[in-house]
């Protein structure tokens, strides 16, 4: 039996179909699927250098970036794309404030869990 079920993630939302085997295996994508939401969370903590360091999640390029130094930002503000196998994936300000520093420029290559910049 196929179902198809709508989830948000960083503010979008999706309808992905998918086929329901048994009640057991049913309830086991549910764990994983609510997983990556959570792990924006990590990138949220606190730099040593004085704010909170925004991660890159993915090894790509960078494709743009949407704010500089010095300009406010609200949690979950998309402050930067990545491009990665000609996909565009955006990065989102783990929490609200000022940009204190970037750390790349657009057309830099860039690596799962590096710092893009730091927000004050």
């Amino acid at each position: 039996m196929k179902k198809t079920v709508r989830i948000s993630f960083e503010g979008k939302t999706y309808d992905v179909e998918v086929e329901v085997l048994d009640s057991a295996v049913a309830a086991a994508p549910a764990a994983p699927v609510a997983a990556p939401a959570a792990a924006p969370a990590p990138a949220a903590a606190p730099a040593a250098a004085g704010g909170t360091e925004v991660k890159c999640p993915l090894a790509g390029s960078v494709f743009k970036l949407k704010v500089k130094v010095g300009d406010k930002v609200e949690a979950n503000q998309e402050v930067a794309i990545i491009e990665a196998l000609k996909m565009e994936n955006p990065v989102v300000a783990p929490c609200a404030g000022t940009v204190n520093s970037i750390s790349v420029k657009e057309t830099d290559t860039v690596v799962d869990g590096q710092t893009l910049m730091t927000i004050a």
